[in-house]
């Protein structure tokens, strides 16, 4: 019980501002979209949509996301993160990605 809580109480403080959430659904979109297409349906990199990822672990897309992919064009973006952020995007690509707020 304390571990759960104590999860869910750094899961609660990891959430990005709504600014930030716009700020990294922009990224996502621009800066993802081109390898994995401006839809995310697919391109140079593979899709990233809720169907093509709904049997991926969160915490091996967090790690991609984070990391990288050593040997091939997928960057690491941890420079370009904070804390919980890999982590929020993974959540939001497997529930399926929003629209970018204007």
């Amino acid at each position: 019980m304390l571990a759960a809580a104590l999860v869910a109480a750094g899961a609660a403080q990891a959430q990005p501002t709504m600014q930030r959430q716009a700020e990294l659904v922009r990224m996502v979109r621009q800066d993802c979209g081109s390898c994995h297409g401006m839809t995310l349906a697919g391109g140079l990199g593979p899709a990233l949509t809720r169907g093509a990822l709904a049997d991926k672990p969160l915490d091996s897309l967090e790690a991609v996301i984070t990391h990288g992919r050593p040997g091939t064009p997928m960057p690491p973006w941890r420079s370009m993160l904070r804390d919980g952020e890999a982590r929020w995007i993974a959540e939001r690509l497997v529930a399926g990605f929003p629209e970018e707020s204007r």
